[in-house]
């Protein structure tokens, strides 16, 4: 019997082809041929998750009272534990009450948000390149996507004077995200100042993706969102567990900021899922009171991992400025290849995985980025493996092997 008349809604239709999905597959069929990979695509944290989190959740495993439906929004005590970490890092002061609440991972929030808030034919503002899941939601939820294309001349920050007057005017919702996954740019306070301006004017929600608010190097601090006068009123801040924890599986993420903006989020949340196993939220209070002398062996293994890989690809013709946070390196594509053709070309000959920028929106094109998800052994034989496969960046040719 035919199936055809089973269709996807056209809502997931519409969705661009999920490159890491087909990642995964190629990836599969490598292994099955026997090469050895070094994945540096997804940004899927390397080691185990920091001895106090396990522990404080294998106690909490074992209170029976943590094995019933958690609170829709959240355990009072994570809530407290989340906005204390903000007061602390930022001088932020939040209500845990109404201007907190903890999410299945962030990628869940940032969807939904876009589920709760946009309508069919809402206009939308997202940078591209950008995390998928920033365009995917909102296209998801029947929004017409206007794309602000980023440039490295630019230093890969929004350009909001591209933006022309009447789209600003109908938009309801800009994401942005820095320090940025996946060009690793950085953004200055004078940035967050003017898109806090610009969403004030055009009565745009703001919605500022902070993954990356520890992995931060050389004295560098990230800016939140919500440090600017006035943000508060028109924005919330996302942030997870899984980068700086090395917590990625566990799920745990959450988002302050506007408490109507939040109640919203919520209501959709208690008709869709039931929150995180308490459990888990007592082992995330513990990741976010531990001592910042963690924090700087993160920041340090990370930093260490960048200026190895900058280093090896210059040699091969690169030249990458150091990055100032997050876990990847965003590179050039050897002129006159794609996104997608150096990618699979690099994995075909080398068994190093790479991720094609365009996975990331149009503006990704001509990129790849890297992951510094390995110990520098590991980097060392990939970096080797370029060289043996004659992998270089050579800008006034197109490169083969």
């Amino acid at each position: 019997m035919s199936l055809s008349w089973i269709t996807p809604a056209e809502r997931i239709q519409k969705l661009p082809p999920y490159v890491f999905a087909r990642l995964d597959e190629l990836k599969a069929k490598a292994r099955e041929q026997g090469l050895d990979l070094i994945d540096l695509g997804m940004g899927n944290p390397d080691g185990a998750t920091p001895q106090p989190i396990i522990e404080a959740g294998i106690a909490a495993l074992q209170n029976p009272a943590n094995h019933g439906y958690p609170p829709f929004e959240g355990t009072a005590n994570f809530r407290k534990a989340i906005t204390k970490w903000y007061d602390r890092r930022y001088g932020v002061v939040l209500d845990p009450d109404s201007e907190a609440l903890p999410l299945l991972g962030s990628k869940e929030g940032l969807g939904h948000l876009a589920i709760a808030y946009i309508n069919p034919g809402d206009t939308v503002l997202v940078p591209s390149p950008s995390y998928p899941v920033h365009f995917r939601g909102p296209i998801i939820a029947g929004g017409v996507i206007h794309s602000i294309t980023l440039k490295e001349e630019n230093d890969w920050l929004i350009d909001l004077t591209s933006i022309p007057d009447e789209v600003a005017r109908k938009a309801k919702i800009l994401y942005f995200n820095y320090p940025s996954n996946p060009t690793a740019a950085t953004a200055p306070r004078e940035f967050f100042e003017e898109i806090v301006a610009f969403a004030r004017k055009y009565e745009i929600m703001l919605v500022h993706d902070l993954c990356y608010a520890e992995l931060a190097f050389d004295g560098y601090q990230p800016t939140s969102l919500l440090e600017i006068p006035g943000a508060k009123d028109i924005g919330v801040e996302f942030h997870t567990l899984s980068k700086t924890y090395n917590m990625a599986g566990w799920r745990v993420g959450f988002v302050v900021g506007n408490r109507h903006i939040i109640q919203g989020l919520r209501t959709l949340k208690t008709n869709l899922d039931y929150g995180i196993f308490s459990a888990l939220q007592t082992a995330a209070e513990t990741a976010l009171q531990l001592p910042d002398s963690y924090l700087h062996e993160v920041q340090q293994r990370y930093r260490t991992r960048r200026d190895f890989l900058i280093d090896g690809l210059g040699k091969l013709g690169w030249n990458i400025p150091k990055t100032k946070a997050t876990m990847y390196l965003w590179i050039k594509c050897p002129v006159g290849m794609g996104s997608t053709d150096f990618a699979l070309n690099v994995l075909q000959q080398t068994g190093v995985v790479l991720t094609p920028g365009n996975a990331f929106g149009a503006g990704g094109e001509g990129y790849v980025r890297i992951s510094l998800i390995a110990e520098c052994d590991r980097l060392g034989e990939a970096l080797e493996r370029f060289k043996q496969a004659g992998i270089r960046y050579q800008p006034e040719a197109v490169v083969s092997a």
